[in-house]
């Protein structure tokens, strides 16, 4: 017997149609009823499509605890509200959501439950995004701090080294000197790293797909025999104000990882996408480019997923780990930002950078 979809009156249903949080209704055997525009634009899936289909399989959750929680709310008469709860759109991508709960009585029909969900994905990107921000100013203030304490000694210490050199009779202490002075360079140009460019950013007219091939020729280059690099860019993409040599540089830290993590075997994709009213950190944004790098490596290991951006942090063994912390001062430069979404089998790096000028 197929289920039908639930009358509605004109009223409650116009006042449905134009909520913004998606509402669904169940029977009291967890069929959907009626779902109203916004829920098929959370799931991404037309109403037909999804009348009649059971709560398992909209709410997917392990242990049937969605059906166990729906049916004790409807026994018990109580509606409950559940926070940051994931739900599967038609395209496969996981959307967090705010879920209420609230049984409907009826004295002349079934029980029924209505489902609202709230999608509360931006608000959480937006405090990952301003906590990221925060704690790589931080990062970057107590690195110029080390930075500026280490140089003044490193500098002596060379100094004398050199001085001593000239000293020495003999060629084999000269070694020894030799030796100072080279460790104290190395570490001299570990800092200069750690610090970034000093200079201010050489603004010019960039288009990202001109950078993101020029990454892909040198890693080509550099992997002759693989990782596959393959490309789905989105022509429309204006050209914008930018640094690029340090777009290049930022991105080629990122290709790299990307590149080491897949193996030969692997593959990398560069994606590019235009996004509109686009919030980076606390500020919105007219128009952002959206540069994705992705591998199907073995991801980032939980244990440092959160510190990947911070200096001397490596998943690769012999990696200095300064490639992704660079790579985020030189787009933080730009008015952007670096994230990162990992598990096994595929790791992307998503780039923000506004497109629109500072008189726009």
């Amino acid at each position: 017997m197929s289920i039908q979809p639930a009358p509605k009156p004109a009223l409650e249903r116009t006042i449905l149609d134009h909520l913004n949080t998606a509402v669904l209704l169940f029977d009291k055997d967890l069929r959907l009823l009626y779902l109203n525009p916004a829920a098929e634009m959370l799931f991404e899936i037309s109403a037909r499509h999804m009348i009649g289909h059971h709560a398992l399989n909209l709410l997917p959750c392990p242990d049937h605890q969605v059906e166990e929680r729906l049916k004790a709310a409807l026994e018990s008469r109580h509606p409950f509200t559940e926070r940051e709860i994931n739900v599967v759109a038609g395209d496969g991508r996981t959307k967090t959501v705010n879920c209420t709960v609230l049984p409907l009585h009826h004295f002349d029909a079934h029980d029924q439950v209505l489902v609202e969900l709230a999608q509360v994905d931006r608000q959480l990107r937006i405090t990952r995004e301003e906590h990221l921000l925060s704690q790589h100013q931080a990062t970057q203030a107590l690195i110029r701090g080390l930075a500026h304490e280490i140089k003044n000694p490193l500098g002596g210490l060379r100094g004398a080294a050199q001085l001593l050199e000239q000293e020495l009779p003999d060629p084999g202490l000269r070694e020894y000197t030799r030796i100072i002075i080279d460790e104290a360079d190395r570490l001299q140009d570990l800092v200069n790293r750690m610090v970034g460019p000093s200079r201010l950013p050489r603004r010019a007219l960039v288009n990202i797909h001109n950078v993101l091939e020029h990454v892909r020729g040198l890693i080509l280059a550099e992997s002759p025999t693989g990782p596959r690099v393959q490309r789905d860019y989105d022509p429309s993409i204006p050209d914008f104000m930018a640094d690029q040599d340090r777009l290049i540089q930022a991105f080629l830290n990122l290709a790299r990882n990307a590149a080491a993590a897949a193996g030969v075997a692997g593959r990398i994709e560069l994606r590019t996408r235009v996004l509109r009213q686009f919030t980076i950190g606390n500020r919105r944004h007219r128009l952002v480019l959206q540069a994705q790098l992705r591998d199907n490596g073995p991801g980032i290991p939980q244990e440092i997923e959160d510190r990947i951006f911070f200096p001397m942090v490596s998943g690769h063994q012999g990696g200095t780990g300064l490639g992704l912390p660079i790579a985020q001062e030189l787009i933080n430069q730009h008015g952007g930002l670096i994230e990162c979404e990992s598990r096994p089998g595929e790791t992307t790096f998503h780039v923000y950078l506004p497109l629109e000028t500072d008189h726009e």
